[in-house]
């Protein structure tokens, strides 16, 4: 692999080659678009039939009717029972630890009453259905389905109907497992974009959903985008994203094996590392090139770290803060001496992943927190997928005959003000004068 590139704040075109490393196009080329509003039509159109046909064209196995498209629940508990035991154990001790983080971001309904008896709150109530997207074959992420189905049934939702893609009819047993360990409700062998529209749609077997979530490829991407108005989405997400904030004395080999674990995602990931030391950002490029011919993903890696990865010296850890709040990184480590201190100062950042010994790859799979997290800068104005996901809020109004009359009074005039002559008159009615 040739020399990771190496960026310092001290050139004076230095913000101008942050935001060209930092650049993503996430918008579909029209072939996809097209490609993707086809099928959703053709799901809209025709429905099951639709479905088994993609399905058997795209995933390439025999399904003779929609009925075959379901997975039965039996059949998830069966793949609990087959996998060792040291990935039931895994998986559980993964699942109670996400749910018991995800039962603390429950939002409770709330009321308060006024002097005169006016009523106001905030009603709380679950999503009725949700679709849960999980990618199949190679890709295949049981830790996904920990993340998206638990705080969805944390939240009260009652029914979650999964879709996982089977290339050549092929089941993956963990991700099976998790759906079981889950509560997922129903499961169903589609994928691509035609799974995100009859979810989005619904079929004659498969319901239409409030909301859909999970990751996916382009085309899942792109569809989710599509059918948003329709039914309600987590996020378009770009790749993954690590960003490491070091003081110089974490072992490099630490580092430099943090920097694969995001950049072995796929060659778009970006890895980058900030540290006012460049003696140290020095071993850790060694550390890079000790380590990365053992790694299984090699080539992925190594264009992911050439393509978009870099170690950018920065004068002090003021700086790196600035620097980090700019990159807005989903995942962030702060591997420095005091990181509970630093962390107050971070403003943008999926998640924060504190201390020496806090591996990213430990959110990813068991830490609690919710792995689902914004990406592309998005992390200036989104948050991590959670219990309030799948949770809306409905105002409570409840004016008492005394408040009426004032609040009538004031909606009468502002009503007239906008010239909206029937909003007024409705309140007018309310006038204690009115009320005899």
């Amino acid at each position: 692999m040739s020399e990771l590139r190496q960026l310092s704040t001290n050139n004076s075109n230095f913000q101008q080659q942050l935001d060209k490393l930092l650049a993503w196009e996430s918008v579909s080329d029209t072939t996809v678009n097209d490609t993707v509003n086809q099928i959703i039509h053709a799901i809209r159109i025709k429905g099951d039939s639709a479905l088994v046909d993609f399905t058997n064209r795209f995933d390439r196995w025999q399904a003779d009717s929609a009925a075959d498209l379901e997975i039965p629940l039996n059949r998830l508990e069966q793949a609990w029972h087959a996998i060792p035991a040291s990935q039931q154990e895994a998986l559980k001790v993964s699942a109670n630890r996400v749910r018991a983080y995800a039962e603390r971001q429950t939002m409770e309904s709330w009321s308060y009453t006024e002097p005169d008896g006016t009523l106001l709150g905030q009603q709380v109530t679950p999503l009725d259905r949700v679709g849960l997207y999980v990618p199949g074959g190679k890709a295949a992420y049981p830790s996904s389905v920990l993340m998206n189905a638990i705080p969805a049934k944390v939240a009260g939702v009652a029914e979650l109907i999964m879709v996982v893609p089977t290339p050549d009819g092929e089941l993956n047993e963990l991700v099976l497992a998790a759906a079981h360990v889950s509560g997922v409700d129903r499961v169903f062998a589609v994928g691509g974009a035609q799974a995100v529209a009859a979810l989005a749609y619904g079929t004659e077997s498969i319901p239409p959903v409030d909301k859909v979530v999970g990751p996916g490829n382009i085309y899942v991407a792109t569809a989710k985008r599509a059918v948003f108005g329709q039914v309600g989405i987590d996020m378009v997400a770009g790749p993954s994203e690590i960003l490491i904030i070091c003081d110089g004395e974490t072992d490099p080999d630490w580092i430099a094996m943090d920097l694969f674990s995001q950049a072995e995602h796929d060659e778009d990931a970006q890895s980058i590392l900030l540290s006012p030391d460049t003696g140290f950002i020095s071993k850790v490029n060694a550390s890079i090139e000790k380590l990365l011919p053992g790694m299984e993903r090699q080539e992925i890696i190594a264009t992911a770290l050439q393509e978009r990865g870099a170690l950018i010296h920065v004068k002090d850890m003021d700086e790196a803060v600035e620097v980090a709040n700019h990159i807005a990184p989903e995942h962030l480590e702060l591997s420095v001496a005091d990181p509970l201190t630093l962390a107050k100062r971070i403003r943008h950042a999926g998640a924060i992943f504190m201390g020496r010994y806090t591996a990213e790859a430990m959110g990813d799979y068991c830490a609690g927190p919710n792995h689902v997290l914004p990406t592309s800068r998005t992390a200036r104005f989104s948050s991590p997928l959670g219990v309030y996901d799948f949770q809306k809020r409905s105002s409570l109004i409840m004016a008492s005959a005394e408040g009426a009359d004032a609040l009538a009074k004031t909606s009468s005039v502002m009503a007239r003000g906008e010239g909206l002559t029937a909003h007024a008159r409705s309140a007018e009615y309310r006038f204690k004068s009115n009320k005899g």
